[in-house]
Order: C-alpha cells, then sequence, then structure tokens
C-alpha cells in the first residue's frame, strides 16, 4: 500500500495530479492525501509522522513554499520521500539540498510520474528495511529503527515508545521481537528493549536513555549483560 500526498494550493493541479496518478498506479489500496497550504500538512503531519511515504509538494505557493516545507518536514521524518512540482527548472538544485527525490516540471507527463513512483517505490523499501512498520485500525506507522527506545506490552496492546513519540497497536510482543531480530532483547516478559539503548543494569532495572528506568526479570540478567557486551563490541 502506498500513502501518498498531494500539497498544492491550486485546487485543479490536486486534481489533475491525482487523476493521473490513479491512472498510473494500479493498485487499489493506494490512498491519496490532499493538501492546499504547506501550513496545512505540517500542522496535519505533526500527528500523522510516519503516515506518508511519497508527497508531491508544489514549490511556488503563497506564505510558506515548498522548499521551506519540506525542510521541516524532514526534520519530523527523514523517510518520507518527496517530489516538488514546479513550472520553472530554476528550482531544480534547490529540490536537491533538502533530499528531494526528484522534481516534476509542470504539467506533469505520464512519463515523468511512473518514473518517479518506480523510483520511490524503490527507495521506500530501503526505508522499510530500516524501520518497523506497524499498523493501529486502518492507520500504518513507520517508525525509524534508530528512533525506537522500547516496547511495551499490555494484554492485547503493545506500545512502542520512540525518542519523542509514543505509537500504540495491537499485536504480541514475541512477533514483534521476531519481527525485530538482533538488536533488541527481552529483559521482562513485558518489555523489549533495544540493546544500544541500554546505559546501566542493576540488579531488578534496566536504566535507558533518557533516565527512563524499566523492570528486569532475574532470568532475562545474563542475556540482558550479553547483549551489551556485543553492542560495545561491535562500536
Amino acid at each position: 500500500m502506498l500513502r501518498i500526498g498531494i500539497c498544492d494550493d491550486i485546487y485543479d493541479a490536486r486534481l489533475i495530479l491525482k487523476s493521473s496518478l490513479e491512472r498510473i498506479i494500479d493498485d487499489k489500496n493506494t490512498s491519496f492525501y490532499e493538501f492546499s497550504s504547506g501550513e496545512g500538512l505540517i500542522a496535519w503531519f505533526k500527528s500523522h509522522i510516519g503516515e506518508l511515504d511519497l508527497l508531491f509538494l508544489d514549490i511556488e505557493m503563497k506564505d510558506l513554499n515548498g522548499m521551506q516545507t519540506a525542510k521541516e518536514l524532514k526534520q519530523m521524518d527523514n523517510g518520507i520521500q518527496i517530489v516538488f512540482l514546479t513550472g520553472y527548472a530554476d528550482y531544480v538544485f534547490d529540490g536537491y539540498s533538502v533530499g528531494a527525490l526528484g522534481y516534476i516540471i509542470k504539467p506533469a507527463k505520464s512519463e515523468q510520474l511512473k518514473d518517479v513512483i518506480n523510483r520511490a517505490k524503490a527507495a521506500i523499501y530501503m526505508e522499510m528495511e530500516k524501520a518497523y512498520i506497524c499498523h493501529s485500525g486502518e492507520t500504518y506507522y513507520r517508525i525509524p529503527i534508530k528512533k525506537i527506545l522500547y516496547f511495551c506490552s499490555d494484554k492485547r496492546q503493545v506500545s512502542c515508545v520512540t525518542t519523542d513519540k509514543s505509537y500504540k497497536f495491537y499485536g504480541k510482543l514475541d512477533d514483534v521481537a521476531s519481527e525485530l531480530g538482533h538488536g533488541f532483547i527481552r529483559i521482562h516478559k513485558r518489555y523489549l528493549v533495544k540493546a544500544s539503548a541500554i546505559e546501566k543494569i542493576d540488579s531488578t532495572d534496566v536504566s535507558i536513555y533518557g533516565d527512563i528506568n524499566l523492570p528486569m526479570s532475574r532470568s532475562c540478567r545474563q542475556d540482558v549483560l550479553l547483549a551489551m557486551t556485543k553492542v560495545e563490541l561491535e562500536g
């Protein structure tokens, strides 16, 4: 499933681009999100980080332009793929300075869109290898592995705690551990912690990034020590 955002302050431009993309993308599960301003997009994105895979962003918008908008979005989610829409080639090199996937000079041509979609999918798959994908209902989250601190289970609900926010979804901690593989260590039946986030342990607790203390089972202590040692050796 591809989640595509279109941000352009001209309604007709959004409508035409969406129609063109729908003809090109042969996937009924593709979701589209439309925004008429950079400010509106950023306000929405702050509470929906990781919920857009690809964004078509007009550069020449009023107030907050596309370049300024892209810089703020990348600070929140560096994994989002951005394609700039512009009527002028002068902006092309500025686009690459903020890590844009590419640019399209309006009006967009079908071949350009096909090329961008293919490159976006390839980039997204590469990002997925660096992220944990989970979902709550119909909302999917792409959570960068580097930001994850630990997972905590409470009955059938799992919380993923990162350096800046938490995500909740239904699942089993055993399944999460299996999906993530190495790099994460079980410290308790309710807690799965990223080994590199552990700062110290004592007889009953594990201290991780940000002065967070979590309970540790006696039976897990040896495995936790081994995981910490491995992190040190691997640098």
